[in-house]
């Protein structure tokens, strides 16, 4: 209280006040009431004019700066400043501001220093890499919309440069349970594909079982569309008419699939994990992450602090936790899967379709491949169920009537025959 005295009175206006009371003309309570002190603020005030009248003054003086850290420290902060800096400036990086907890947790972390966030935004003021807070137009609340997990998965793709280091924009694919907001799956690929979806979905359903429902966006992987998607048919068919590759593996799991009629409506749930995205970017710069391999290592990182250490802004818990939680309740919508009869593998459902009719030489062919099948009538049709084991390695499953025909492996880059 007292040091906040010189703020009121001037250092000659205090010694008449102090002078007063030697001279007995008045009472001590009501110079602390006139100064607005204590009893103890009070004496040393006294004390101090007594001893030096002249030099006497009421002016707070600081022992040190309070202002200054460590050179160290305040170098390491300019530092990852700076690197923030580079990639908001680049446009095919999916960075729009700095993050200012991020740089103190990367204090901790690389450096073994702490600085306050106030500390590390006043250097950011300082070293021109601050962005004041932009005015949102009103948007979509996020919130938890389901009771149960398993009720509703959430399925996103991102493409990004994730790292600026590597120049290739891969695809970030995830899975993520609605109600505990818990990354079921995390996965960079270098290209999109149905197959990579379907590989996600195959993790999801073998690791936690079949959930309830599946919910999109409405890409060409996900949903056929009247007027987007007809590729060379002589008439066009309406939406939902065809079964993409994805929905039709989707459906053999007995899982609905729900479709975001517009980028909006995804947003409304949630857009795809903007915290850990944000985090991905900066650690994959940070680490000079050049290859996709390296870049999964990063990401997995991420994914488990995220899963298990970062409370959720929406739910105000742990997502792990969360999930756990649910399960021991048995409020969960997964079930157990089993291969659904007469199909032996999850090979022939976790796979990419395509029908072919055999010949009068009891063969089908795909592009330059011909295969002899045994047992079957010229001109029936032949399901053919393709499980990539490798790049340009096949497992190919011949179904006919219900029966697994022929099981034939192939290694060829120009073998798929059906748009994946």
């Amino acid at each position: 209280m007292g040091a906040h005295v010189h703020t009121k009175f001037t250092d000659d206006q205090v010694k008449e006040l102090l002078q007063k009371y030697i001279d007995g003309g008045v009472k001590r309570k009501y110079l602390q009431e006139i100064l607005g002190i204590k009893k103890a603020m009070f004496f040393r005030l006294l004390k101090n004019y007594r001893e030096d009248p002249l030099g006497f003054s009421v002016v707070y003086k600081r022992a040190k700066s309070t202002r200054t850290i460590d050179p160290e420290i305040k170098n390491n902060i300019v530092k990852e400043l700076a690197i923030d800096k580079v990639a908001i400036k680049n446009k095919d990086v999916p960075l729009y501001k700095y993050n200012y907890s991020y740089v103190q947790k990367r204090l901790e972390r690389k450096y073994k220093q702490t600085a306050s966030i106030p500390t590390i935004i006043r250097y950011a003021k300082a070293n021109d890499c601050y962005l004041p807070k932009r005015k949102k137009a009103k948007t979509h609340e996020r919130e938890v919309l389901t009771t149960h997990i398993g009720e509703l998965i959430q399925h996103d793709a991102s493409i990004h440069l994730w790292a600026p280091d590597s120049g290739k924009k891969w695809t970030l694919i995830t899975s993520l349970d609605d109600y505990s907001r818990c990354l079921l799956y995390a996965q960079f690929v270098e290209h999109e594909s149905s197959w990579a979806h379907i590989q996600a979905l195959q993790h999801v359903v073998l690791k936690y079982g079949a959930p309830l429902a599946y919910y999109t966006d409405c890409h060409s992987i996900f949903r056929y569309v009247k007027g987007r998607d007809q590729r060379h048919m002589s008439f066009e068919k309406f939406t939902d008419d065809v079964d993409p590759q994805w929905k039709m593996v989707i459906k053999d799991c007995g899982i609905k699939p729900i479709y975001a009629l517009s980028p909006q409506a995804k947003g409304k749930i949630e857009r795809p994990y903007g915290w850990l995205q944000d985090h991905i970017v900066r650690t994959c710069i940070r680490e000079n992450v050049k290859d996709i391999g390296h870049g999964q290592r990063v990401l997995n990182y991420e994914f488990n602090r995220y899963n298990h250490h970062q409370m959720h802004t929406t739910t105000k818990e742990i997502p792990n936790r969360r999930f756990n939680s649910a399960n021991e309740a048995k409020k969960s919508l997964f079930r157990s899967w089993v291969i659904p009869k007469p199909f032996l593998s999850v090979r022939d459902i976790f796979a990419l379709r395509a029908v072919r009719y055999i010949d009068n030489y009891m063969t089908v062919t795909i592009r330059n491949h011909t295969f002899k099948l045994s047992n079957i009538e010229p001109q029936r049709p032949v399901d053919i169920r393709i499980y990539i084991l490798e790049p340009f390695f096949y497992e190919l499953r011949f179904w006919h009537n219900s029966r697994l025909v022929k099981v034939e492996r192939v290694k060829d880059s120009d073998l798929l025959p059906v748009h994946f």
